[in-house]
Formats: structure tokens, C-alpha cells, sequence
């Protein structure tokens, strides 16, 4: 298949899941507005419709949180074919939404598609309307999940993290009840193979803390104390970072100098607390429990992914080493877990596949640190899946099966981002 023909391909998910003002990730399995999925989705709508990705953004940060919150999920339209919907959440929003968060990616989307626009004048005024709330985004974290004042924020639900069932999380788990909760009915399971899925035992997990922070009213200067699952997301810090970065760099150029100088800071707390995430032994960053204070033994693509923070050249040479490494055990990078693992599953989630999305963000960091051999590698693994796959949600790593949902909008996106030469 030609480039040309990808892109097509590509173009026509877009436009197939585009409900006007968002973009849902599938038809069926996702009906809904996801946070991440919209900010790097955009990144995608930039090559077709640059009007179109701005507003992508723009309709998600509509329905942020007076405190600054930009939830994970913003449910339009009823849809009794996902659950946990919006009654099981009831967080009292005008148009429902979920009450937690995902990894904060627009900072970083929001200064790509400025860099790039052809529209110089409306980019810039879009970017000046965006930047002080993804500002507000990002002091919301500051303030309500990092209580200690660390430099790092913490997860309170593994959903925040993106990663559902990573490994990271069993250990962490082994702490969230799973007595009490009301009886439900997944859905997810009736549109993708249950194997692929997480267990229920992880979703009773995933439930017991939606309701418990339900049960807090969503106060989120409540949450993090009152969770007994809070852990430190090297990926998910590295985002922010990278986020916090961006942010400064174009709130500077826009003559922002107040939300320059606050993000500046906040990237250079982060990466220097970054550094007590990171382990020799593995070659790469581990996530830490904040509720025992011990780094969790599991090394994943979470740890990788501070690669696209600006990490010492250092690290990100160790980096792409461990990029090579698992290069070695797996037909295609980059797998979400190490396949040396026991606990490595190559077709459950996050618990072995390969995401695109996951692979963008280390390829460009990877590009940057001066890495391209490894950021190479990712690239062509990452095409040559589409080529032999399609445009699925996620892929066994081994021998590149489609995985989950399919004709998947952030795949499609990455894509396009990938042909275009932007995951540097």
C-alpha cells in the first residue's frame, strides 16, 4: 500500500468518526468525547482541515471544570452502549461528564498547531483563548495532585492514566476494594473480544473508586488524600512536562510572559523530580506508589515515554538503548510491556500491545534527543503495522494482529503525523 493510499485511508477515519465539533475514537466501542483522543487527534485534522482541529481542542476545554479540570470523558449524546455513563459518574456538570482526568497532551497539540498553521492570524488568536486554560489545567494538577509540592502529580484511577490495565497497576491495586460496589453490566466486552479487555476484577477496582469519589461529591481537594490508589506515572508526568514546556514556549512568543514564567517552572520541578523514578536495573523509569512510597517493579511503555519530556541526553540515550532492546524481543516497537516479563500479555490492552499513539510521542521525543535511529525504528514498525493491519486501536507486538476497536480515529491521526515527517 503507497503512502497516498494511507493517507486516504487515514483521512476518511477522520472524517467517518467526526460528529461536527468532536471526534469520537470508533464508532460502537467509544461514542463519546475523550480527552487525549481529541488533543491528539487534532494533531491529525491539522493536515485536512485546520480550522477543524482547532475547534476539536476548543470543544473540549467548553466543558473544563471551574477549578481548572479538564475531564476524561464529555458525553454529548446519550449513548446506553458504553459503560460507565454519565448517571454511574454523576459528577452534576450542564452537559455530563466523567470526574477524573487524562494525561494532559494539549499544551503540547496546541503549540504544534500553531507552529504549523498556514492561517497565521486565526491560529493566533485560537492559541491566545486556549493557552490560559490549558494554564489552568495544569495549575489545577499542581494544586490537586501534588499536594506535597514534589514537582510530580499523581493518578487517582488507572482511566487517568490512558494505560486502563497496565501492569503498573496490579501491585497498587492490590489495595482498592472491590466489596459494595453495585451490580453493572460492561459493554465494552460486547463490542471487542473479552480477551483483549481488561478482567473483571479490574474493572470491579475501576468502579469501587468511580463510586468512592462520587461519594466525595468529585471535591477534588479531597481526592488524592481520600484514594488509597495514587500513583506516580512517569508517562503521564513526562506528558505534563512536555505539556508545561510547550506552553511556555508559546505563551512566551505570544507576550503571555505570567503563564510563560509559571510553566517554566513547572517543567523544570518536573524534571528534576523525574529523576527519582529512574532505575538502572531496567534502563528506563519505573512509576512510583505514592501510597507505600516504593517504585513498582514493572517495567513499561510508561517508562519510556519520558522520552518526550526534555530528559537529560543521558537518558535519552538509555532510552533508545532499552528501545532496542525490546527490539529485540518483539517483531514491532514499541510493546507496553517488556516480553521478557511473565506478566506480558501481547494481546490484552495495555498489558502488551502496541499503541501509536504511545509510539508518536517517544518517536518525536526520541527525534529530538538527537536519537534517530531508535525514533527511525518506531516510525517504520509503526507504518508497517497499518500496512499489514489496518487502522486497528492497538496491536500484538509479536506478529502484528488488530486488536480492540477498528477504523480507530487517533491511529488514523498518528498516521498522518507519521507520513508527514511530525513525529520529530
Amino acid at each position: 500500500m503507497t503512502d497516498p493510499d494511507l493517507a486516504a485511508q487515514a483521512v476518511a477515519i477522520l472524517r467517518e468518526n467526526d460528529r461536527g465539533s468532536y471526534t469520537v475514537p470508533t464508532k460502537g466501542l467509544y461514542p463519546f468525547q475523550w480527552n487525549w483522543d481529541s488533543c491528539l487527534t487534532a494533531l491529525g485534522q491539522r493536515h485536512v482541515d485546520e480550522a477543524r482541529a482547532w475547534t476539536e481542542i476548543e470543544t473540549l476545554f467548553a466543558h473544563q471544570w471551574p477549578d481548572g479540570m479538564v475531564p476524561h470523558i464529555v458525553f454529548h449524546e446519550r449513548d446506553d452502549g458504553y459503560f460507565p455513563g454519565p448517571d454511574v459518574w454523576a459528577t452534576g456538570r450542564p452537559v455530563p461528564t466523567s470526574g477524573i482526568t487524562q494525561p494532559p497532551v494539549a499544551g503540547f497539540a496546541v503549540k504544534r498547531l500553531w507552529e504549523g498553521a498556514a492561517d497565521r492570524a486565526a491560529a493566533e488568536d485560537r492559541a491566545r483563548a486556549l493557552v490560559p486554560k490549558v494554564a489552568a489545567w495544569h495549575r489545577w494538577f499542581f494544586a490537586c495532585r501534588d499536594p506535597g509540592a514534589e514537582g510530580l502529580v499523581a493518578v487517582l484511577h488507572p482511566w487517568e492514566a490512558g494505560r486502563d490495565n497496565a501492569v503498573d497497576w496490579d501491585a497498587p491495586f492490590e489495595g482498592v476494594p472491590t466489596e459494595g460496589i453495585a451490580p453493572y453490566t460492561r459493554r465494552d466486552t460486547q463490542h471487542a473480544d473479552p480477551a483483549h479487555r481488561p478482567t473483571k476484577a479490574q474493572y470491579d477496582r475501576y468502579l469501587w473508586l468511580v463510586e468512592r469519589f462520587r461519594g466525595l461529591g468529585w471535591d477534588n481537594a479531597r481526592l488524592h488524600d481520600a484514594s488509597p490508589f495514587k500513583v506516580v506515572d512517569p508517562g503521564f508526568n513526562a506528558i505534563l512536562i512536555r505539556s508545561a514546556a510547550d506552553l511556555a514556549a508559546l505563551a512566551a512568543a505570544l507576550g503571555m510572559d505570567a503563564i510563560a514564567a509559571e510553566n517554566r517552572g513547572h517543567a523544570a520541578r518536573g524534571l528534576a523530580a523525574l529523576e527519582g523514578l529512574w532505575s538502572d536495573a531496567h534502563g528506563q523509569y519505573l512509576c512510583r506508589d505514592r501510597a507505600t512510597g516504593g517504585l513498582i517493579d514493572s517495567a513499561s511503555s510508561g517508562g519510556i515515554l519520558p522520552a518526550f519530556a526534555p530528559i537529560p541526553p543521558a537518558r535519552a540515550a538509555a532510552l533508545a538503548a532499552r528501545v532496542e532492546a525490546l527490539g529485540g524481543r518483539a517483531r514491532y516497537l514499541v510493546p507496553s510491556q517488556d516480553p521478557a516479563d511473565p506478566r506480558f500479555d501481547p494481546r490484552r490492552y495495555w498489558r502488551g500491545p502496541v499503541w501509536l499513539v504511545v509510539n508518536y510521542m517517544i518517536a518525536d521525543g526520541l527525534m529530538r534527543a538527537g536519537q534517530g535511529a531508535a525514533a527511525a525504528r518506531i516510525t517504520a514498525d509503526s507504518l508497517d503495522l497499518i500496512r499489514a493491519s489496518g487502522f486497528a486501536e492497538y496491536y500484538d507486538p509479536l506478529d502484528g494482529a488488530p486488536l480492540g476497536g477498528g477504523r480507530f480515529t487517533w491511529t488514523a491521526a498518528m498516521v498522518l503525523e507519521f507520513l508527514a515527517g511530525d513525529a520529530a
